[in-house]
């Protein structure tokens, strides 16, 4: 994993847009987690999940040819799934929406 000083790509999160959406992602989690048969809250960081999405949608590079220093690529496409799934990414897209239209 990559330190936050090193290896930044232009479609990396800024620290006031992370600060934005990540209450949601925290909230998912902890539902999530709640909901699990472990309980197990797994080891990945979100914000690097999240860029990792921006880069793949930014670039169109496969899944799999993810850069090295971001999450393992099935690790980002299954929260990509998930949070499709549970439609945390339209709440993520109607709360930047609003934000940029204040």
């Amino acid at each position: 994993m990559r330190a936050w000083s090193e290896s930044r790509t232009p479609s990396d999160l800024a620290d006031e847009q992370w600060a934005l959406i990540e209450p949601m992602i925290t909230a998912w989690k902890q539902d999530r987690v709640a909901r699990s048969a472990t309980g197990d809250p797994g080891s990945c960081d979100l914000r690097e999940v999240v860029n990792a999405i921006f880069y793949q949608n930014r670039t169109g590079c496969q899944w799999r040819y993810l850069p090295h220093d971001l999450p393992a690529w099935s690790a980002v496409f299954y929260y990509f799934g998930l949070w499709r799934q549970d439609g945390l990414d339209q709440r993520i897209q109607e709360l930047l929406r609003c934000q940029v239209r204040e």
